[in-house]
């Protein structure tokens, strides 16, 4: 169970073309790979997009009897597989399985010109995720051979983005702590962060589990029992069961980043009010500048001698569940503790703001 980080992550989506726009008109994705029939891969369509150390596969459904059919019928577009790099992916699936997985395809080799790929995939302790293990040979040859053709991309021009930082996924309530104790059973993973969030309009509670590098790390969410619905109880309704919300990108210049991501028209969510107010007595010293922050709205937070800064774009998925976060660390590892509340403040004004503008319409 040493994994050397995110290998990849797969997306069920219903329109191909559309979903890979936002992923490369909004953030800078490169098409490098297609398949499809014409590849031998039958009943799906295939779109591999580059960034980075960030590779993500986009899946849209040709047949109703594919199971990314059924995915899409039931949750809309989202986050189907996290793949893990390994070195030996059939330890790991056998591994798993022993330690109580739920083996979904058993360890398959694929050869090719450029490489030999093993992929072998569990059930994930979450909804209908699932999690694949990818020991590949030569890790920058063919993604997946015989099964994907390499497309010619231009170079990029800048990456904003280097990798994929966490993937946060909110849980049916009730199920935190189990979800936790699966993910270290079976996974190997380690709790390293826990943090309870009530607002005046809802609550959760969250936990943080992560392998030794922080390579593989996921934010665990539930709502808070007790409270009115809030923003999870949203997603929960509109996803229909536990997933993914939001994926995390790592960048090494936030402000660039926001600078770019608004010239590209992606949408950001505000910043709770009042937050820049108090953020100087709040955080301290900082090298940028708040009126940048605020402007970009930008949230900061300290840990420690270091501190991390984080944004977030609105979902614009069809039923507004998936959305993405951009993330800098500087000597920081955590999640932003006194960012939670404000995040979670700010998807609750987002989700008022439409309630409001539906009954106004």
């Amino acid at each position: 169970m040493n994994f050397a980080g995110i290998d990849h992550l797969e997306l069920y989506v219903s329109k191909l073309e559309e979903a890979a726009e936002v992923f490369c008109a909004g953030f800078g994705f490169r098409v490098t790979g297609r398949a499809g029939p014409e590849t031998g891969q039958q009943g799906r369509s295939s779109l591999l997009l580059k960034l980075g150390r960030i590779r993500l596969v986009l899946t849209q459904p040709l047949v109703d009897t594919d199971e990314a059919a059924d995915y899409v019928a039931v949750h809309g577009d989202g986050i189907k597989d996290v793949a893990f790099r390994t070195q030996d992916a059939a330890a790991a699936f056998h591994e798993a399985v022993r330690r109580g997985a739920q083996p979904v395809h058993e360890p398959r080799v694929y050869e090719g010109p450029r490489g030999r790929l093993v992929r072998a995939t569990v059930a994930s302790p979450v909804g209908d995720m699932v999690h694949s293990f990818i020991e590949r040979e030569a890790p920058e040859g063919d993604f997946w051979p015989g099964r994907f053709q390499p497309v010619v991309a231009p170079a990029a021009e800048r990456e904003l983005l280097v990798a994929v930082d966490h993937v946060a996924l909110c849980l049916i309530p009730g199920t935190l702590q189990e979800t936790v104790d699966a993910y270290v059973r079976v996974l190997g993973l380690k709790q390293s962060h826990e943090e309870n969030v009530e607002t005046q309009y809802g609550g959760m509670n969250s936990k943080v589990v992560q392998d030794a590098t922080g390579g593989v790390c996921f934010a665990l969410m539930e709502p808070m029992s007790g409270k009115r619905p809030g923003q999870i109880d949203h997603f929960l309704g509109s996803h229909r069961g536990a997933g993914a919300q939001h994926l995390a990108f790592l960048s090494n210049d936030i402000l660039e980043s926001v600078r770019v991501l608004r010239e590209r028209q992606m949408p950001l969510l505000d910043s709770p009010p009042g937050y820049y107010e108090a953020l100087p007595a709040r955080v301290g010293e900082l090298a940028e500048d708040v009126e940048q922050l605020r402007a970009g709205n930008v949230l900061v937070d300290r840990e420690g001698e270091g501190y991390l800064l984080q944004v977030f774009t609105r979902s614009v998925h069809p039923r507004r569940t998936l959305f993405f976060e951009v993330i800098q660390r500087k000597e920081a590892r955590g999640f932003g503790t006194a960012n939670i509340r404000a995040l979670y403040q700010s998807v609750e004004q987002e989700m008022m703001r439409k309630e409001r503008k539906a009954h106004a319409g």
